[in-house]
């Protein structure tokens, strides 16, 4: 069965056109061009309108509680800017670490109820205190370069209860789009563009997840055994539009981003097996809630980007895929990923996963139902990014659509509905380059800003600020754990465990249930880790950039490739992420002169 009508993911507004129907799949995507947009400059006009880093998006004030959701007895609730300094062991409602069945979540709180919206609070928990201020925890994400996860940080959300089945009952009956996609594992991702679509409410989606595949509906062509579905990237300022209280269960302001909650928050629901391709996000850094079952993610250092045989087909803003199925990669074709440094970890309820700005990652539903909630955070490195996808867009588009102007859904993700014509690419481009200068000339760092060498900006991304690990490979790739440095406290403990490089064991035999206890924090030799050299990371980015020569050099003795080269073999050189951000910095650079 083919994909259905696609639609798109609305921009970073939640009061954009597109966001009033549609969901979202990352931060600052284009603002949409609507189907009636007059001139091409009129529909340009509307691009780039949202300036991240501004803070929270507009949106509609919460109003009154639809009768439909839950209603909790009173309880004294508080929903301060910050920590009461005099309230240092005043903690939340229910337990820190709640003990769920597999297909389970939710904090029932002292008595037994969900806790209240506003963040309810009662003194048989005052011993619970949460591990980090806001201000801790923001500090951390601003400055870490290493997955972790953060625990006993949302035990007091209400979000805790927004299980599948609590979540149906919310939306009674709303249409969600699902992806379909094969339980059998392939060397080939399966990209959304090979995907089909279902239009499903979240009970059918329940009853077909019960093995029930033979019940008439929208799932009855797809066999419960053979296939997943996944209601993935769905927008909840979109999906609860007419629910806006429900905003304030997801308190993203524990981590210190203030006014931040549900309507800067993506939700996901998924079945077992359900995954997305291995990708990374070209903007801002990722906190992940997981709510309900468990998700194993496979991540993958910035620096390993030569290994992942990055690829722009499919085209969508703000993601370079990777052209391997991580789970299951054909080495004679990509031989170079055996050098990739695989992280590897299980996401379970409870837990808030942050991944680092242009970490690969690979994600995978491992129970029945599954179901997450996450907020991309903007960074200041953005404003360059936008004109570097600005650029990837023209380019993609301009050869793509040149080799055959009939057949976009091959190339374009489903979520790319907009004009692709090089008219508005290019006046998206001019504005996006606009943008970055009216950033920098308010913050004045315009010239740091340009000056700035494209070693320079890896060697940014790449440098760990605060305490991090420094992992060894040897010539056996055995990892061995580094030293301890003295010169400022590892932020790493108990309530927030690093993600380590994995071992070279297959997916299957790996534990399952990441431990958060803090045993992993302590090496072979009872040594704890510390902060990463500098100098080691900087060899292994010279080796990294090697990378890209060494595959001509290996089959140098071997018969070249008779195979004529492809639009498509043209556009991974053209928009090789590496290409993309010294075009975009000498286009900067251009412009200030």
């Amino acid at each position: 069965m083919g994909p259905q009508v696609f639609q798109t993911r609305p921009c970073a507004n939640p009061n954009s056109e597109k966001s009033k129907s549609t969901s979202q799949r990352r931060p600052y995507t284009r603002p949409g061009l609507g189907a009636a947009t007059g001139s091409a400059a009129a529909a340009a006009s509307r691009l780039l309108q949202t300036v991240p880093g501004a803070g929270p998006s507009p949106g509609p004030s919460s109003g009154c509680r639809s009768s439909s959701l839950l209603q909790p007895e009173p309880m004294a609730t508080r929903d301060p800017p910050g920590p009461s300094p005099t309230r240092s062991g005043w903690q939340p409602t229910g337990p820190a670490q709640m003990q769920r069945e597999a297909g389970g979540g939710g904090d029932r709180g002292c008595f037994g109820r969900p806790p209240p919206r506003g963040r309810a609070w009662c003194a048989c928990a005052d011993e619970h205190v949460k591990p980090f201020t806001p201000e801790k925890a923001k500090e951390i994400i601003m400055s870490l370069q290493q997955p972790a996860i953060f625990c006993n940080m949302v035990s007091d959300w209400p979000a805790q209860h927004w299980t599948a089945k609590h979540l149906s009952e919310v939306l009674h009956g709303k249409q969600i789009r699902f992806r379909m996609g094969m339980k059998s594992t392939d060397t080939v991702p399966q990209f959304e563009t090979a995907c089909s679509y279902v239009e499903a409410t979240l009970e059918e989606f329940l009853t077909w997840n019960c093995g029930h595949s033979s019940t008439p509906g929208p799932f009855r062509d797809y066999d419960y055994s053979k296939f997943w579905a996944y209601a993935d990237y769905k927008y909840v300022a979109s999906l609860f539009e007419d629910k806006t209280d429900i905003f304030q269960d997801v308190i993203w302001s524990d981590f210190g981003f203030r006014g931040r909650n549900g309507r800067e928050s993506t939700l996901w629901i998924g079945s077992l097996g359900a995954n997305t391709p291995c990708h990374l996000d070209s903007y801002g850094c990722n906190l992940v809630f997981q709510v309900q079952g468990r998700k194993r993610w496979h991540l993958f250092p910035p620096e390993d980007t030569p290994f992942l045989y990055p690829t722009r087909i499919p085209y969508e803003e703000s993601s370079v895929f990777s052209k391997i199925n991580v789970v299951n990669p054909d080495l004679k074709r990509f031989p170079q990923f055996q050098k990739a440094r695989r992280h590897v970890v299980t996401l379970s309820p409870g837990q808030v996963l942050f991944v680092p700005r242009h970490w690969w990652h690979y994600v995978e539903s491992i129970d029945p139902v599954t179901v997450s909630i996450n907020s991309w955070i903007e960074l200041e490195e953005d404003h360059q990014a936008r004109v570097e996808e600005a650029i990837t867009r023209t380019l993609v588009c301009a050869l793509k659509t040149a080799e055959d102007p009939h057949s976009t859904r091959a190339w374009l993700n489903p979520t790319e509905v907009e004009d692709t014509s090089h008219e508005i690419n290019c006046l998206y481009l001019n504005r996006a380059v606009s943008a970055f200068f009216d950033h920098y000339r308010a913050s004045k760092t315009v010239e740091i800003q340009v000056l700035r060498t494209n070693r320079e900006c890896m060697k940014k991304e790449e440098l760990n600020m605060h305490n991090l690990l420094e992992v060894e490979q040897t010539g056996s790739q055995n990892l061995t754990l580094g030293t301890v440095k003295q010169k400022a406290a590892s932020p790493f403990g108990p309530a927030l465990v690093p993600v380590l490089p994995s071992s070279e064991e297959p997916p299957s035999q790996r534990g399952e249930i990441f431990k958060n206890d803090g045993k992993d924090l302590v090496g072979k030799d009872g040594e704890h880790f510390g902060k990463l050299h500098c100098t080691k990371k900087q060899q292994m980015r010279s080796k990294s950039e090697n990378a890209l020569i060494e595959p001509i050099a290996s089959n140098s003795t071997g018969a070249l490739s008779q195979a004529c080269i492809s639009t498509d073999d043209l556009l991974d050189c053209l928009v090789h992420p590496q290409v993309t951000k010294i075009v975009a910095q000498l286009l900067i650079q251009g412009r200030s002169l």
